[in-house]
């Protein structure tokens, strides 16, 4: 696969096509499969993502600590019955990135897109797009495969592990992939997809990871909140004509680099950040046992 942006560019200029056909073609060569088989898997990981999606706007998980449960319901109600600052279709969004987010609290099937821990972005951001837009699967399979290569990029120069590279390496990059997807599913350009990609990872560059406990709900689900807001304004500053001056490259060089400058105590151990305040070292003693 063109694992660097500039490579990606130029292939798709000579072949006059989008990023999307490049990483069909390297997947069915890679795979041995066809593209209707190809598609098809992708059709099975969409399924997952709009049930784990839609899952709890309307009911309440109940997990141990209950840091994060029913925030989902909460927001569906909330921009069903009230007119929200940033309109009801972002509120419903931020919802659905809630809803998977809880659904993986409960230990429920959810898409790691690329990881557990950031998997309400990507659904959210597809889910909405699909109702707001009423995109066809073939529309939002090309997305989705853009956002493969974007993935792939990054993780040439960085990494997805909150452990290696901090909150950017997991909800940024998920909210990178989805931003390009976004911009696919529009009708944007390759260079658009990209720079929507730089603009969102831009956004939270330095973003730590400092789950209370070790556990992937507080502040996690706030980050799959708010990635996919970032998904969704980094899609629209790209497809306005905004640019990154920074390639795309080097946005996930630079986030590589700052990864590996951040403390060890902010790369995801549950002891710096959030998770080193009064109440984050109680919750950790409760579910360690430990006093």
């Amino acid at each position: 696969m063109y694992n660097t942006a500039k490579e990606i560019l130029d292939v798709c200029k000579e072949k006059n096509c989008h990023i999307y056909d490049l990483v069909l073609a390297e997947e069915m060569k890679r795979a041995k499969k066809s593209d209707n088989d190809i598609r098809a898997h992708l059709d099975e990981i969409i399924e997952v993502m709009v049930n784990s999606s839609l899952e709890n706007l309307n009911k309440k998980n109940t997990t141990r600590f209950q840091m994060t449960d029913g925030f989902a319901q909460m927001c569906n109600e909330y921009q069903e019955n009230k007119e929200p600052i940033i309109g009801k279709f972002l509120m419903k969004t931020m919802a659905m990135a809630f809803s998977t987010s809880e659904v993986n609290d409960a230990m429920g099937k959810v898409v790691a897109a690329p990881t557990a821990g950031s998997s309400g972005i990507m659904p959210a951001t597809i889910v909405a797009a699909k109702e707001k837009y009423d995109l066809d699967n073939e529309t939002i399979q090309n997305g989705m495969l853009t956002s493969i290569a974007i993935g792939q990029i990054i993780a040439k120069y960085a990494t997805f592990a909150g452990a290696g590279g901090g909150c950017q390496a997991e909800c940024g990059s998920a909210s990178a992939m989805s931003a390009s997807a976004l911009v696919t599913m529009l009708g944007g350009t390759p260079e658009q997809a990209l720079h929507a990609a730089s603009i969102t990872l831009v956004n939270v560059l330095g973003l730590v990871c400092d789950p209370i406990a070790g556990l992937v709900q507080y502040p996690c689900t706030f980050r799959n909140a708010s990635g996919v807001i970032n998904a969704f304004i980094s899609a629209d500053m790209a497809l306005a004509g905004v640019t990154s001056i920074v390639p795309f490259d080097e946005v996930a060089q630079a986030m590589g680099e700052v990864g590996r400058a951040m403390p060890e105590s902010l790369r995801e151990t549950g002891i710096g950040g959030l998770a080193g305040t009064k109440t984050g070292q109680r919750i950790r003693r409760e579910f360690l046992g430990t006093k």
